[in-house]
């Protein structure tokens, strides 16, 4: 763009001497053209966090702005962020196609943020950053479990934001990616089938993401400011501290869901906080708690609700409802390590 600009002065430049009026246009064209390279905020130095930022536009609404740059920025399909959202496709296609409409009509600006309007779209871009680290982590469909790429990115641009803006959100974020990222040699076997938290060899994880991710969750609490993110990397850091499943505080994990439903309430929360109450009370506790979120329309398609409450069913030996909820899972469930890991409980019930 920039090149074609100065091409176009040259030419005016040599018609110039021919028209007068064109000597006045050339003057006009020159005062409104800078270096593009000029006009990018130094401060962000990544293209790619450079692009979040830009594209997460505070006149779009926060569901807009995330589903847009997820599509557009970081190339995630509308299947996938639709999966992020618990909508259907359709339904996520239409949200990205308001908001172009709303850009073209509102005639928003496309722009790299100043220095000062970086934290009205801190919310927006970590949103943006954890949901690609989520389908890395979990790949929503597809014949591996995770996808490195996506992960290794996602943890790459929580770096650069920390470096970029020290805020506590930024660094729970960042705490919760890479204490997730420190258990993905144990989660899989060699033949890449799913291998659950209580079932991994604790020896493969990486102690040292630990012992960082520990270390960002301590300064995020020190501030006195932290959030959903950090919340969610304090959960995370009983896991990774508990040697043995057994040593898992369920307790301290069943507190910091509650909070966490304060701060931020939402059905995937609260069926966590299900499955926390089950090993902290029993099974039975935690069933009473599942049935509820499903029994009010929420998580209906929701392939992970189906598969806690049929666990939770085999636990208390109801095999006819367990193996009901097992189908209703393998029919939602998209990704061939979960499904094979489902045939596998439907063939332990026959």
């Amino acid at each position: 763009m920039s090149t074609g600009r100065f091409k176009a002065i040259d030419r005016l430049r040599r018609q110039s001497r021919f028209d007068s009026m064109q000597a006045e246009r050339t003057e006009q064209l020159e005062s409104g053209t800078d270096d593009p390279s000029e006009q990018v905020d130094m401060e962000i130095k990544d293209d790619v966090l450079r692009l979040i930022f830009t594209c997460c536009h505070p006149a779009l609404s926060m569901d807009a702005r995330v589903a847009l740059t997820l599509r557009e920025v970081c190339d995630l399909t509308t299947e996938e962020i639709a999966r992020a959202f618990l909508i259907t496709p359709p339904t996520l296609a239409q949200r990205i196609v308001r908001a172009k409409s709303k850009i073209r009509e509102a005639r928003i600006p496309y722009q790299v943020p100043e220095e000062h309007e970086l934290p009205d779209r801190l919310d927006a871009v970590l949103q943006v950053i954890y949901l690609v680290f989520n389908e890395g982590y979990y790949a929503s469909s597809g014949d591996y479990l995770t996808r490195h790429d996506l992960s290794n990115e996602a943890i790459r641009l929580g770096r650069l934001l920390f470096d970029l803006l020290p805020d506590s959100e930024v660094m729970g974020v960042l705490a919760l990616m890479i204490l997730h990222e420190s258990r993905r040699l144990a989660r899989t076997s060699p033949t890449g089938d799913l291998i659950l938290l209580e079932d991994q060899d604790r020896t493969l994880w990486n102690r040292e993401m630990i012992k960082e991710g520990l270390s960002l969750i301590q300064r995020a609490f020190s501030s006195n400011r932290f959030g959903t993110y950090t919340l969610q990397a304090a959960i995370a850091a009983v896991h990774a501290r508990a040697s043995t499943p057994d040593e898992t505080d369920w307790a301290e994990i069943v507190g910091l869901y509650s909070l966490l439903m304060r701060v931020n309430p939402s059905p995937i929360v609260e069926l966590n906080r299900a499955v926390a109450v089950a090993m902290r009370d029993g099974p039975g506790a935690g069933l009473e708690a599942i049935d509820t979120i499903l029994d009010r329309g929420d998580l209906t398609d929701y392939h992970l609700a189906h598969s806690a409450r049929a666990e939770l069913c085999m636990r208390l030996g109801k095999n006819d409802e367990a193996r009901a909820s097992w189908e209703r899972a393998l029919n939602l469930a998209q990704q061939d390590p979960e499904r094979r890991f489902i045939e596998r409980k439907l063939r332990e019930l026959s």
